[in-house]
């Protein structure tokens, strides 16, 4: 029986590989795992203050306001001692996909207050929108979308719409609770494509 002088170099390279295989599955089992200091250097310093899990409730107040993506909770401390569970959802557009798209387009979010200890001044007036260029936008409300308290009490909470016309790109929605300083932030993008 005759072979082909190219199978019997084919067999082994095959066999070859089947066993290199084999070994690095079973180095890769019992090696240690690796932490990103020891494979790419250390992390940059100005990364140390970002959670380390995702959707943690980040806490804001007027000397140090919290940044933080829409849908994400923020427990705002408030200057009288009072803390509230704020989340910021949205925006959410209209006509995505639509073939002729504008420079602008209708925004609304949703806002949801809860967990209250105290005293919460809620007014529209307090919250805002800006886009990447820094122009401001007032919020409306939402016809059927709730109505916010004008005061928040302990163990209350308020689900609410509100609404305004903005430019399409990245945008940051602020709250200033009694129209003091900024306390919370959440970032978004508009989009309507």
């Amino acid at each position: 029986m005759s072979r082909s002088p190219r199978a019997v170099p084919l067999a082994a390279a095959v066999l070859g590989a089947v066993a290199l295989a084999g070994a690095l599955v079973g180095c890769s089992s019992h090696a240690e795992p690796k932490h990103a200091e020891d494979t790419y250097g250390g992390m940059p310093a100005y990364l140390a203050g970002i959670p380390s899990t995702t959707d943690e409730v980040l806490d804001g107040s007027a000397a140090r306001p919290a940044l933080t993506s829409e849908g994400d909770a923020v427990r705002v401390h408030l200057h009288g001692g009072a803390t509230v569970l704020a989340t910021v959802t949205g925006p959410v557009v209209p006509g995505e996909g639509l073939p002729q798209q504008g420079e602008t387009t209708t925004c609304t979010w949703t806002v949801s207050l809860r967990d209250a200890s105290g005293s919460v001044p809620v007014s529209l007036t307090d919250l805002t929108t800006t886009d990447q260029l820094g122009n401001v936008y007032r919020l409306s409300p939402v016809a059927g979308g709730g109505t916010p308290p004008r005061t928040l009490a302990a163990g209350q909470r308020a689900t609410f719409e509100v609404r305004t016309v903005m430019k399409v790109g990245e945008g940051v929605l602020r709250w200033a609770p009694g129209g003091g300083q900024t306390v919370a932030e959440w970032d978004f993008e508009v989009e309507n494509d």
